[in-house]
């Protein structure tokens, strides 16, 4: 039986091109705050389109305003978030939002 050495230049998992992105995790936390926050004060047809052919047709608009809310509202220490959490960031607001308006299209029976 051989012996493998899992920290040699073998493994799969040092491949530099594979490195995984950093994600900041309190910008998602700040924005689910602000996210939650709008939504007890405006309701959920605050992030949906007023216009348009689609009756629940989410606005990219307002779901921009949570995460750029988030992102200013860090203390001045911490460096700017990087474009990949900002990016994760949007689509975590997104798939919470997606879901509520399902919750919500389930409760009126559409």
């Amino acid at each position: 039986m051989r012996d493998r050495n899992l920290d040699g230049p073998g493994d799969p998992r040092d491949n530099a091109q594979r490195m995984a992105d950093i994600i900041d995790l309190t910008l998602v936390a700040d924005a689910r705050k602000y996210f939650e926050k709008l939504l007890h004060t405006r309701g959920i047809g605050y992030f949906l389109r007023k216009e348009g052919g689609r009756p629940f047709e989410i606005e990219p608009a307002k779901v921009e305003l949570v995460v750029r809310t988030a992102a200013r509202a860090r203390p001045p220490h911490l460096p700017k978030p990087p474009r990949p959490a900002v990016e994760y960031c949007r689509k975590q607001i997104r798939r919470e939002l997606i879901r509520r308006v399902v919750e919500e299209m389930l409760m009126t029976g559409l």
